[in-house]
């Protein structure tokens, strides 16, 4: 499988609503970044879905080499 690519070195602030699902793009191609539109068809890989267990505001992987998907957890600062 090949590496995602890197959609920005650095997260995306969201704000997420409870209850509601989302769909992380992890393999860097969509238009509708940090979400999925589909992009990764045929690449092998697959988006993260998560549900929200409250409304706050996340910052989500945009360098897509996180170990916690979504959510960044700094692997950006060392590309």
């Amino acid at each position: 499988m090949a590496e995602p690519v890197i959609a920005q070195k650095g997260p995306y602030e969201v704000s997420v609503k409870e209850g509601k699902k989302y769909w992380w793009c992890a393999c860097g191609k969509s238009l509708s970044q940090p979400y999925c539109d589909g992009s990764h068809m045929g690449s092998g890989m697959e988006p993260v879905q998560f549900k929200s267990a409250k409304t706050e505001t996340l910052w989500l992987c945009g360098c897509k080499r996180t170990a916690n998907k979504p959510h960044c957890d700094g692997t950006h600062g060392k590309l």
